[in-house]
């Protein structure tokens, strides 16, 4: 009959008796460690990611002044080990990590000073947004740091650094650490109170083995789980980004998209990421350019390395200038706008996503 509520629908109040058994079952549950699945399947297996973390961007403007007077007021040495400010996401509950598998700092040293050396299962990089005169020494090789520079510190290999210069330098440094310590998978070793090698070579020796394009040593045929390159240089960046889109004038495929050039910095031996845990790229995004919308499963940070422009976070533009850095959680609409031409690095968690079969990316429309 229209209107009434067949018995099989109606779900009966329980009775007292049934209250009080299952107060009982949830607090032996308590008093066991035990957590049953249907109270909690929103926050386990969510319809899609809910990142705790937020977007958000840290102003160059600010953190270079931070990191100066840290220089006044911090030593740099055993103990301390480094002058480096982690970038804390305000989503993670006072963390200092900028997402859930991702760190990120800014690190500053002192004229003539000298970071000792160690090791840690973490793998790391730094890049240069501005700044030269200091060398780091990766297992013994001294390896120049300048302005556009990508260096490698893969896991377990010593590394200090020195300045040789009586001016200050900054740059970030990326790591996998916060992935690390939650799979608790780290160690750390002390090395040399100073660094192992003073030299100030032009070139690391990895660099003079391994960068000549197209060509592999012999002596070095076997596959590395991180490149053995040291440094990625900014000139030979600079050159393949200029080329792409001199090729799209030309009515050639070469960008990604319209106005929009980038490239993959990767292992020689396998033509994958430079490390298993971290990937870094380099974007030139053509002055008035708009890249589509897009989210991604996992979680990247970008610097800004010259020009001026804006990112569009879950809807939010932001203005961007150059040492500016943000970060993008996971399943975060973004996007990128061109003010001028605008060159961005960017590092993230994608060989993870993508060697567990999590990755999953969308773009939304285009924006241009």
């Amino acid at each position: 009959m229209q209107g009434t509520i067949s018995d099989a629908s109606v779900v009966a109040a329980p009775t007292a008796e049934e209250e009080a058994a299952l107060r009982e079952l949830y607090a032996n549950f308590e008093a066991n460690n035990l957590m049953p699945l249907w109270t909690q399947t929103n926050d386990l297996m969510p319809f899609h990611p809910r990142p705790r973390a937020v977007p958000h961007v840290w102003k160059w403007s600010t953190l270079y002044p931070l990191a100066q007077r840290s220089g006044d007021l911090v030593p740099v040495g055993r103990g301390g080990e480094r002058r480096a400010i982690g970038l804390a996401n305000p989503g993670l509950d006072g963390r200092a990590y900028i997402s859930p598998t991702l760190w990120a700092a800014i690190q500053y040293l002192g004229p003539k000073e000298t970071a000792p050396e160690h090791r840690h299962s973490q793998n790391a990089f730094r890049f240069v947004v501005e700044g030269e005169g200091v060398w780091t020494v990766v297992n013994g090789d001294p390896v120049r740091m300048s302005r556009g520079d990508f260096l490698l510190t893969p896991g377990w290999n010593f590394h200090g650094h020195h300045n040789e210069t009586d001016h200050p330098m900054a740059w970030i440094d990326g790591l996998d650490i916060p992935f690390s310590q939650h799979n608790d998978v780290g160690f750390f070793e002390f090395g040399s109170e100073r660094v192992t090698d003073y030299a100030t070579p032009a070139f690391s020796r990895s660099e003079r083995l391994w960068c000549h394009p197209g060509l592999r040593p012999l002596s070095g045929l076997e596959n590395t789980v991180s490149s053995p390159i040291g440094a990625y240089r900014w000139e030979n960046t600079d050159r393949a980004l200029a080329e792409q889109l001199l090729l799209e004038e030309e009515g050639q495929p070469a960008t990604v998209e319209q106005g929009h050039a980038a490239i993959r910095y990767v292992n020689p031996t396998t033509g994958g990421d430079v490390m298993p845990t971290i990937r870094a790229e380099f974007h030139r995004i053509r002055a008035g350019t708009k890249t589509p919308v897009r989210r991604e499963v996992g979680s990247s940070v970008f610097q800004v390395f010259d020009g001026r422009g804006a990112v569009v976070l879950d809807g939010e533009t932001r203005t961007l200038e150059k040492g500016d850095l943000f970060v993008v959680p996971s399943w975060i609409r973004w996007s990128l706008q061109a003010e001028s031409e605008f060159d961005l690095f960017r590092f993230s968690d994608a060989p993870i996503m993508e060697r567990l079969c999590f990755a999953r990316s969308q773009v939304e429309a285009d924006a241009r």
